[in-house]
């Protein structure tokens, strides 16, 4: 995980949003993309030979998502997903010129997010995805476009874990997901033998509805999808210990792709697409709205 970032997600009510919003972009065409509106720049023009004129030129792109991370990205009844994650893909690829119905959505489990950059089953990953000097040994990120912090989920009626401290003196067993950055934080606070790695986080909240866990961690803004799912049942403790900074992955080395990306998300938080796009989704439960965090360079 990088460095620790002052900034942490708070204040967030227990909702499930799963409306979608519009996207800004100059000189382009209003269209609609699963009940949602975008621009998208026509006008667009990008030096032969980079990422960005490549898929100009044919028009589509692929780009990896959860499909089971409510308020991020989940698989709507339409079979598209929805979430903050997927609107911040759609102004990227409006600002490539492309519309929303020419993106192909692709299934980005933790586990699998570096592989399928690495193997060019996609051209950019936007999924809840925390940058890490780890991850930055196969793939290169931009952003980041925001910041979460990890908690934990319990059911409603234990008030035994009050936070990560408490993990490890209760025996509690603790369910997250495989190959994600919040499986490998919460190995500080609880025995390995206690650790339950799942490929989504859906199974674990199953576990802790059966009583096979006692809590579930992951970011705040994940779990709280779970909650708001559950009926009753989970609660957040509400004591995030880490920073979160989610980034955008894509091919190792592609300077420019990752400068043309930043770029997007600066025009974004400026012409306030970004900020609609949180309002329609993750704002549906926020008091507030955050800021676009300070971009890293690219390298």
């Amino acid at each position: 995980m990088r460095g620790k970032r002052i900034r942490l997600v708070t204040g967030l009510a227990t909702a499930l949003a799963l409306a979608l919003t519009g996207c800004g972009g100059g000189g382009g065409d209003q269209l609609g993309g699963g009940g949602t509106e975008v621009t998208v720049d026509q006008n667009a023009q990008f030096e032969p030979g980079t990422t960005m004129a490549n898929l100009k030129q044919q028009g589509t792109i692929r780009i990896g998502t959860k499909f089971d991370q409510p308020l991020f990205g989940l698989k709507g009844l339409d079979g598209k997903p929805q979430g903050f994650d997927v609107e911040i893909g759609k102004i990227i690829a409006g600002r490539l010129g492309i519309a929303p119905d020419r993106i192909e959505w692709v299934e980005a489990p933790s586990k699998t997010r570096e592989e399928i950059i690495e193997q060019g089953r996609v051209d950019m990953v936007v999924a809840t995805y925390t940058i890490n000097d780890a991850r930055k040994q196969r793939i290169s990120f931009a952003g980041p476009y925001y910041e979460a912090g990890q908690d934990i989920m319990v059911r409603s009626d234990d008030n035994r874990i009050t936070g990560p401290e408490s993990l490890r003196p209760t025996g509690a067993k603790v369910c997250s997901v495989t190959g994600s950055t919040p499986a490998e934080e919460i190995k500080k606070y609880v025995d390995e033998a206690n650790l339950v790695l799942f490929d989504v986080y859906s199974k674990c909240a199953d576990a802790l509805r059966t009583g096979q866990v006692q809590a579930v961690t992951t970011d705040n803004v994940i779990l709280l999808g779970l909650v708001e799912q559950s009926g009753g049942q989970f609660k957040l403790v509400e004591k995030p210990f880490t920073s979160e900074p989610y980034g955008i992955g894509i091919k190792k080395g592609d300077v420019k792709f990752c400068e043309f990306i930043n770029q997007a998300l600066t025009q974004a938080s400026q012409d306030g697409s970004y900020a609609k796009a949180w309002q329609a989704t993750a704002g549906k439960v926020a008091k507030q709205t955050p800021p676009l965090p300070q971009l890293d360079p690219c390298s």
